[in-house]
């Protein structure tokens, strides 16, 4: 039977939109149900107080997959930023359905442990914060020390979130005066580094642990004990071109070159300048050193390009200015902001699910391969 390059990549693609799915509910079941049919056990942190967007169960998911003492472990985690998820849960499960990649990871004596929605609220919601209006990612940071003080984010925010939405071009105008002024870099910084300064602007990163942050601390503790070595995958999207996959360090320089002979050398980091992302306050991946230090620790975050950056930052203002001016009722200009909100993160194109998943896919072979020389 003669078979072309074409059906090969029709067949790929269609196999590839099968792992994703287009609600919180829908991939935790999706995850759990895969996790169950490997024959693992699945633990669960639920999330008190609150309810997602259909009422459901909100929780943090995880399943260990190979030996609970295992001194070599592989971690990767979905939905740090909850809008992300739909993508990170797709490759999550794309994992447990992966008889090869796991045959080559028992073979490594690599455990791989899968952690689902970090952030559920946001997942369910489809917002990128978490339900206090919190930036998971700005989080991970000691909160008995000064917090930055944010003149610059200040000075923005009335322009970034004005009064009434869509902004006015004289918002815009203003916005892009200040931006200039400031300098792209820095500029950059101020919006996206993390503010603690307003509770209800961006990228706000809270003033005390969440909810979120122990979560994972304790899973941490819970499953890298026994580790001597960690790899560390947080899945996100939003940056960069597309259907691209950047791979970003935003972890202790220690790790730096490290990552770079595991990854390689188009591993860019935030702390040199050369990512799409600026440097950030409170990262997730820099508390593996903090609850594992008995391991030698190597992390990566995988940045899924979307849309452009402009589009994504409007996107981000205008769901924010809702969350600050919440409608009376539902409404279609409601609405219309919160999809925005969820297009910039997740292209629902079986063509981008496809890249994201051949280079999500290369991404573990690499750590693998790390781990199993360590």
């Amino acid at each position: 039977m003669h078979v072309t390059i074409d059906k090969v990549h029709d067949c790929f693609v269609t196999h590839a939109s099968g792992f994703f799915s287009d609600s919180y509910v829908r991939a935790r079941r999706h995850f759990r149900d895969a996790a169950i049919a490997l024959g693992r056990e699945v633990e669960t942190h639920v999330l008190p107080d609150y309810r997602g967007i259909d009422g459901e169960e909100l929780a943090t998911d995880v399943t260990l997959i190979g030996a609970p003492d295992a001194e070599k472990l592989l971690i990767v985690s979905s939905a740090t930023h909850g809008v992300e998820g739909y993508c990170g849960s797709g490759c999550q499960i794309s994992v447990l359905q992966d008889p090869d990649l796991l045959e080559r990871a028992r073979s490594a004596d690599v455990a791989v442990l899968l952690i689902h929605a970090i952030n559920p609220h946001g997942f369910s919601y489809s917002r990128r914060v978490n339900e206090n209006n919190v930036d998971v990612n700005r989080n991970f940071r000691d909160f008995s020390k000064p917090l930055p003080g944010g003149e610059d984010y200040r000075a923005l925010e009335p322009y970034l979130l004005p009064a009434q939405w869509p902004p006015t071009e004289g918002d815009e105008t203003a916005l892009a005066e200040l931006g200039a002024a400031m300098g792209t870099g820095r500029y950059g910084s101020a919006v996206g580094g993390g503010q603690y300064v307003s509770p209800d602007g961006m990228y706000f990163g809270g003033t005390s642990e969440t909810w979120s942050n122990r979560t994972v601390r304790t899973i941490l503790r819970r499953y890298g004990g026994a580790a001597r070595h960690i790899g560390w995958i947080d899945v996100h999207t939003g940056l960069g071109p597309a259907g691209h996959c950047e791979k970003v360090f935003i972890a202790s320089p220690e790790q730096y070159d490290r990552a770079r002979s595991w990854w390689g050398a188009d591993v860019y980091s935030t702390d040199l300048g050369d990512s799409v992302l600026y440097a950030i306050e409170g990262p997730l991946l820099g508390i593996l050193e903090e609850e594992c230090p008995q391991a030698v620790a190597t992390t990566i975050a995988l940045e899924n390009g979307t849309v452009p950056y402009d589009e994504m930052v409007m996107s981000l203002r205008g769901d924010h200015w809702l969350h600050a001016n919440p409608p009376a009722q539902e409404d279609a200009a409601t609405l219309a902001i919160r999809q925005r909100l969820k297009t910039a993160f997740y292209l629902n194109d079986p063509e981008w699910k496809a890249a994201v998943l051949a280079q999500f896919r290369v991404a573990m072979l690499q750590a693998l391969e790390g781990l199993k020389r360590a």
